[in-house]
């Protein structure tokens, strides 16, 4: 508990101290002073935003390369944020256009959009919002930057129209900072409370980043134009989105630098990608379940290079393939939630043990969702155990019922199972293992899987070989982590 009181105590000083300093400031007279820069407002704001906005769309390609909606859903929300704020910067009055509301207006419905995007980064990857906006996911950049720039062209063409929003009057500007303040302070607890137990840089980051938009939010309808003061809020958004992009690059950086990072992850080979996707985020997730569990972490490898394979037999799009490799690699994670005693457990498991050992795909599923994977994946890590002819575990699936990359990973997951040593028994040989896979065919798994798998143990024999390479991949990662 006392961990835990630590913890919060960052993101709450570093959201009170600046309404002290704000509250302070404004009310000392002498030292608030007036500091009215029509041009220097301009560029400030047009600099900080346009910078911002290049940011939030290599963000958010990141974030489809990475296959991880939370990352994509925070690019919207900051490329809202500076978009609308540039809007803010040129509808400056006096500079480009008369006396009107609009540059408040856009200021305060910046951080209103941002924080609408924020929240759904916070949901859950299996949420229908969530569900809904994934399958769209290659549109939702260009598709809101269009939007955006609609939205831009009617506020200078008529501004009007902009002026009726009534943001900008009380007692609407309350309700609509009242708003925003709640729904910041929900996605601060989602991102706090999930910050717990994985302990993510950019969970934390973003914490961080929601409590200074709240406090820019009160600046901004309690401020006095052009008071220092007031100026404080500009800072607060800038470093709002700085401390989110660096959160960003420590958690899903990890080959050196960024450009060389980016690098690899743009390669076209899915096993490069492969490797690029093995940031820290993920690495922690496979440390976290080798320290309960040795085999399980080479296991996942394994699997996720043997699914990968097989994927690729059966002609899957490059989407299917990445999807299935970062799956794979995570696809017991749920065993984290397995007591140690049944997790290594020598002899046979009572019922009781069983039914909790079975209930590790819920588990690593409901842990997964609240990373940003997207639905393929959490297919993977649920569906795994599922079986042909509906016996199998945890939602009795059965056929097509079973999404198809889960259906391929049983296949792969069965096959290393069978091959490696346990505590129990003895690894088989390929020759034995094979026979069982092809006995399981329609009753354990799917026939069209097992007859790729079988084509591509005749036809390229040498991919097992290939993947025992995976081993050593796993020994450098353990060292990295050290």
């Amino acid at each position: 508990m006392q961990g835990k009181g630590r913890s919060i105590i960052g993101p709450l000083m570093a959201t009170v101290l600046p309404i002290i300093i704000y509250e302070s400031l404004r009310s000392v007279q002498a030292a608030d002073i007036t500091i009215k820069s029509v041009n220097g407002h301009f560029y400030v704001v047009s600099f900080i935003a346009a910078l911002a906005m290049i940011v939030a769309i290599a963000v958010g390609i990141t974030g489809q390369r990475l296959r991880n909606i939370k990352v994509e859903f925070m690019s919207l929300a900051y490329l809202s944020l500076a978009g609308i704020f540039l809007l803010h910067g040129i509808s400056t009055p006096g500079f480009m256009m008369h006396d009107t509301h609009i540059a408040s207006i856009a200021a305060q419905l910046s951080i209103l959009i941002a924080v609408g995007w924020l929240c759904l980064s916070a949901a859950s990857s299996d949420h229908p919002i969530v569900t809904l906006l994934s399958k769209w996911r290659r549109w939702l950049i260009p598709g809101w930057l269009v939007v955006l720039a609609a939205l831009f062209y009617l506020a200078m063409m008529y501004p009007e129209i902009m002026d009726k929003l009534p943001i900008n009057n009380r007692p609407y500007k309350w309700i609509a900072a009242s708003v925003t303040s709640m729904v910041c302070l929900w996605t601060m607890y989602r991102y706090w409370h999930s910050n717990q137990s994985a302990r993510f840089p950019l969970q934390r980051a973003i914490v961080y980043s929601l409590g200074w938009l709240i406090v820019a939010q009160y600046i901004m309808v309690t401020g006095s134009t052009w008071k220092l003061s007031w100026w404080m809020y500009h800072m607060l958004l800038l470093g709002s989105m700085a401390i989110m992009f660096v959160g960003l690059i420590r958690q899903y950086f990890s080959q050196g630098s960024i450009t060389s990072s980016l690098k690899v992850l743009f390669q076209s080979d899915p096993r490069s990608w492969l490797e690029a996707c093995i940031t820290p985020s993920v690495r922690a997730l496979i440390m976290a379940t080798e320290a309960r569990d040795a085999y399980t972490a080479g296991h996942n490898m394994r699997v996720a290079l043997y699914a990968l394979r097989l994927a690729e037999e059966m002609k899957l799009s490059k989407d299917q393939l990445r999807a299935i490799a970062l799956g794979g690699v995570v696809h017991d994670v749920g065993k984290l939630k397995v007591p140690d005693s049944i997790l290594n457990k020598p002899g046979k498991l009572t019922q009781e043990e069983r039914y909790i050992m079975e209930f590790h795909p819920v588990s690593g599923y409901d842990m997964c969702k609240r990373l940003g994977f997207l639905n393929d994946e959490l297919s993977v890590i649920r569906s795994h155990h599922e079986k042909w002819d509906g016996t199998g575990y945890p939602d009795r699936l059965a056929g097509e019922r079973i999404p198809l990359l889960a259906r391929i990973t049983a296949v792969s997951d069965v096959y290393d199972a069978l091959t490696s040593s346990r505590s129990y028994r003895q690894a088989m040989s390929h020759d034995e293992a094979m026979v069982i896979i092809w006995q399981g065919s329609g009753i354990h798994f799917d026939p069209v899987c097992v007859e790729a798998w079988v084509r591509l143990a005749e036809d390229a024999p040498s991919f097992l070989e290939e993947i025992s390479a995976s081993d050593r991949t796993l020994k450098l990662i353990r060292k990295e982590a050290q």
